[in-house]
């Protein structure tokens, strides 16, 4: 045989041996699920993104036949579980608890070891947490207008509470500050109470936090409700106007929740997994759960959820730049 026929013939061999690995990658994927789905949690056990996981994947579990059991990998501020799942083998037996601390970690450290964007398949949202714009009772801000006035008449004296650099109340304080245009100072605490017994006392003027645990705390006369993020206003608060209808629309779910998959995970896999979870979020058991987590259902089209990351993430970026935050590693 001449260098031209075995040429041909080795190129007709690696081909062969393609076309037998697709039909292979097919196959299996076609008759996933065969076993149990690990999701990894980048987070400790027992927080609320654990809460809102297994009031889907639970009874996930029983509609398609095998389990999804949750391991919680908590370490180096959440990127070592995800980084995990980014190496991971993109058969569909290996999944990542994505929510939206995987993208406020761009601005968090200086590099990472996995691409948001490369690394992963957006596969479904679980749902989102809105936000409450609280005030300091005794500063005397009965409305968002009230607020931004007395910020823009004293430029950097107005200050919000946080739970820490980077937590969903620091970003939901920037992003709210960055749509009002003012210039405002960021008091970090350990924990929530701590950041709210800031706002009691009138250290601060002003924290968002989850509506769930924001309302007692509004009952109690502890804190003025000036919004809420979400896109009509609670029943329970009628009479508090959204954020939008003030002037400042905020994303409805600064803090969400869903399962991302592996890069190059075969598109049959993704779908069947979204529309079971579509499924799932349509349970009123299921929303009922969601729900008593502060955590509002909804379901997006992998295409929708590859949207909705992309944006959180480009919005993270462009606030991470113009709010100068410095990475912590």
């Amino acid at each position: 045989m001449g260098p031209t026929r075995k040429l041909w013939a080795a190129v007709a061999s690696v081909s062969a041996v393609a076309a037998i690995l697709a039909t292979a990658t097919a196959a299996a994927a076609d008759e996933w699920p065969t076993h149990q789905i690990l999701v990894v949690s980048p987070f400790a056990a027992g927080t609320t993104n654990d809460l809102v996981a297994r009031a889907v994947l639970d009874p996930a579990s029983s509609q398609l036949g095998q389990s999804f059991a949750i391991e919680n990998r908590p370490g180096s501020g959440g990127t070592l579980g995800v980084a995990g799942v980014a190496k991971a083998a993109p058969d569909g037996y290996t999944l990542l608890l994505a929510t939206s601390a995987l993208t406020a970690a761009v601005v968090l450290h200086k590099s990472l070891p996995y691409d948001i964007v490369h690394d992963f398949a957006p596969v479904a949202m679980f749902g989102g947490e809105p936000s409450m714009l609280m005030a300091a009772p005794q500063k005397g801000y009965n409305t968002v207008a009230d607020l931004v006035g007395a910020a823009k008449a004293s430029p950097g004296k107005i200050k919000f509470s946080s739970v820490g650099i980077g937590s969903p109340s620091h970003i939901a304080g920037l992003r709210f500050s960055q749509l009002a245009g003012i210039d405002v100072a960021h008091v970090a605490r350990s924990g929530p109470m701590e950041a709210f017994d800031d706002l009691a006392a009138g250290r601060t003027d002003f924290y968002l936090i989850p509506v769930t645990p924001a309302l007692p705390l509004i009952v109690q006369g502890k804190a003025v409700p000036l919004g809420v993020s979400t896109r009509n206003r609670l029943q329970s608060l009628p009479s508090l106007p959204t954020l939008a209808e003030s002037g400042y629309p905020l994303p409805a779910h600064l803090t969400w929740c869903g399962v991302a998959a592996p890069a190059k995970t075969p598109p049959t896999i993704i779908a069947k997994l979204n529309g079971l979870i579509s499924n799932v979020l349509e349970l009123p058991a299921v929303r009922t759960k969601l729900l008593r987590t502060g955590y509002t259902p909804e379901a997006m089209s992998p295409e929708q959820f590859t949207q909705f990351v992309a944006e959180d993430l480009a919005a993270i970026v462009r606030l991470g730049k113009e709010a100068n935050i410095q990475p912590a590693d």
